[in-house]
């Protein structure tokens, strides 16, 4: 399988260049990401168990897909593609906000991305991919709150780091 390269960006999401994926990683050089956050109808959150055969963080709960955008590729259209490939359905998402962060991992990988913020809603089951997904659950806000805080090395790192802003966020919109 031939890896997938990132889009290299600035500090302004312009594209500057590109690199494959694991080497990106590996150098912790700052490239184009997105992350998917898909509602039901309850206001639950849709997460994901990431697969065990992951090369970082290996079966750990986080939002309901991420990945990274192709070349010509739109956010919108790179989110409805990951999230085909990982969760097995599609929904319309809408783009929210996006932010830089920063985050190594135990392995000597770092996750170093501009990070778009989807958003879409969807009320059936997936039909998850077992190559990219352990398990799924639909959690309230409140709910994933209270177990990052008593679990939270149960959680990915972007997603601790993405789901504070996130929560932030969603209480600003529902006021």
């Amino acid at each position: 399988m031939i890896e997938e390269n990132v889009i290299l960006v600035d500090e302004n999401d312009m594209p500057i260049g590109h690199m494959p994926k694991l080497e990106a990683h590996e150098k912790g050089v700052l490239h184009r990401a997105f992350s998917v956050f898909v509602f039901n109808d309850n206001n639950e959150l849709m997460l994901q168990q990431r697969a065990l055969s992951k090369y970082h963080t290996p079966g750990l709960w986080t939002n309901t897909c991420c990945s990274h955008q192709r070349d010509g590729e739109s956010n919108i259209e790179a989110g409805r593609r990951r999230l085909q490939e990982e969760m097995g359905f599609v929904t319309a998402l809408e783009e929210t906000f996006s932010f830089i962060y920063k985050s190594p991992f135990e392995n000597g990988l770092t996750e170093h991305e501009y990070d778009h913020i989807l958003i879409g809603y969807y009320n059936g089951e997936p039909n998850i991919n077992p190559d990219e997904v352990a398990d799924w659950k639909w959690m309230t806000l409140e709910a994933v709150k209270e177990d990052i805080k008593a679990h939270p090395e149960a959680y990915t790192s972007w997603f601790k780091i993405i789901f504070d802003k996130f929560y932030h966020h969603i209480n600003v919109s529902n006021e």
